[in-house]
């Protein structure tokens, strides 16, 4: 299992968490379940979770509707960071 874990600034601020407080009901559920897709899953779809060409980046995609969030990272071993 994956561990995910979000960028904090020194005083505090995650703009993750920021951001997952901005979307309605719905889109947040749908984003927080790709996450915990992507941190049960030994091999998440490609749809949610892959590496970006010629950079150390990994995107995590989740669509609802017509909305599309992507969030960006790396990994370290087997720690997502966002």
């Amino acid at each position: 299992m994956r561990s995910i874990q979000f960028y904090e600034s020194a005083s505090g601020k995650c703009p993750v968490q920021d951001f997952l407080d901005g979307l309605n009901g719905k889109q947040a559920r749908k984003v927080v379940w790709v996450l915990q897709l992507i941190r049960e899953m030994p091999r998440p779809p490609m749809q949610f979770f892959k590496k970006l060409v010629g950079t150390v980046l990994w995107e995590v995609r989740a669509a609802l509707g017509s909305d599309a969030f992507r969030l960006l990272g790396f990994l370290d071993g087997d720690r997502l960071s966002y």
